[in-house]
């Protein structure tokens, strides 16, 4: 299971849309590691005013893998951070996350090309 829905944001999404403010906060007290290591990133590229900042270390743990994972694989999860946080998200690896200042068009699309995804492999990559 992706996230840990309280019964009252249940209910929400029973009745009809989820606002996101209520969304972003169950993914933040479901994914707690994946919540630290992107609003850690966020907070870097504000302070430093680059047009993307990266993660590049690996997760303390399996559990924390799979958070990371879990959350940036799903459309809803990203989107709703991108929109909270006023940022574009991508992902390489299993736990090379980058956040883009919405403007930086050519950084981000260098970032997703095929050859940064070949360029950024190792081999103690493989199994992650």
């Amino acid at each position: 299971m992706s996230l840990t829905v309280p019964n009252d944001l249940l209910d929400q999404a029973q009745r009809g849309e989820v606002d996101d403010a209520a969304f972003v906060a169950c993914v933040r007290d479901s994914l707690p590691y994946a919540w630290s290591l992107i609003s850690g990133l966020v907070e870097e590229r504000e302070r430093t005013g680059s047009a993307f900042v990266d993660n590049q270390t690996p997760p303390p743990s399996e559990e924390a893998r799979g958070q990371l994972l879990r959350c940036m694989a799903s459309d809803a999860m990203r989107g709703a951070l991108e929109r909270h946080f006023g940022v574009r998200l991508a992902f390489q690896n299993c736990h090379r996350v980058a956040v883009f200042d919405p403007t930086a068009t050519e950084e981000l699309r260098a970032f997703i090309t095929p050859r940064a995804q070949i360029l950024n492999q190792r081999p103690e990559l493989v199994d992650c």
